[in-house]
């Protein structure tokens, strides 16, 4: 084969993606190096990485749940569901507003502070299944069988509807979620020092994985019903009960 048949036979695509994986790669590498042993730029002492590691275990605990919602909605259904953020950010904001701001200003969210995380999270739930499946059923299910583009366009509309929705229910400005007195402060694991918020944050995570994980991989009636459910999708477009569920399982 000579060198002009090879390179028209040539993934351009793939090789400029690879070539940029590389590239952040070793600009990655090359920024750690720089920063630990050459001292470049802000300097940091170890309480400081400490706090990095403990912020990124806790905030990549909540990317992975959703990135784990992404990847079975689209697993299955084949569908980049767009305006997975906003089913999330519609319980968020839901609960905080409408929940756990009145809780807060009674009394009752320092005087029974477990029973008002378990409130707050169930209406959080709710909310977000029921916008979830609420979106799956006027806007998705229909387009089933349209062109794979269509449900995109569909989900980025979807995906504004909501923004919009929302900022116009509880307005465009920043909203703290009241946090109870008892998981105010740190506490201290090992000799390091941490926030409890983000303890909470990361035990809550890992415990939402390994129930998904247990669901879906190890439990093995629900493995194989899940995949009978996928595979009747896949041929038929019409499995109404696998869509409620991977609704409902990835929020």
């Amino acid at each position: 084969m000579t060198l002009t048949q090879r390179l028209k036979e040539l993934d351009w695509i793939g090789l400029a993606l690879w070539i940029f994986r590389a590239v952040i790669i070793v600009l990655v590498i090359v920024g750690t190096v720089r920063k630990l042993f050459f001292n470049v730029g802000t300097q940091y002492d170890g309480s400081d990485w400490i706090d990095f590691i403990a912020s990124g275990l806790s905030q990549g605990g909540l990317y992975a749940l959703i990135a784990l919602g992404y990847t079975m909605v689209y697993g299955v259904l084949f569908m980049i569901n767009f305006a997975h953020g906003e089913f999330f950010m519609s319980g968020a904001m839901t609960s905080t507003v409408l929940v756990a701001s009145v809780l807060a200003s009674s009394g009752f969210m320092n005087s029974q502070p477990i029973l008002y995380l378990v409130i707050v999270m169930v209406a959080s739930v709710l909310t977000s299944m029921g916008v979830a499946l609420l979106t799956e059923r006027i806007a998705y299910r229909p387009l089933r069988r349209a062109p794979r583009l269509v449900p995109l366009i569909t989900a980025i509309g979807a995906s504004f509807f909501w923004q919009y929705i929302f900022r116009g229910l509880f307005g465009a400005d920043l909203k703290p979620f009241p946090v109870p007195e008892v998981l105010n402060g740190t506490v201290t694991v090992m000799g390091i020092t941490l926030l409890k918020t983000r303890i909470v944050v990361f035990a809550a995570s890992i415990q939402h994985l390994a129930g998904i994980i247990h669901i879906l991989y190890i439990n093995q009636n629900a493995h194989s019903l899940f995949f009978k459910f996928r595979h009747i999708f896949i041929i038929t477009k019409k499995c109404s009960i696998l869509s409620i569920f991977l609704f409902h399982l990835s929020l």
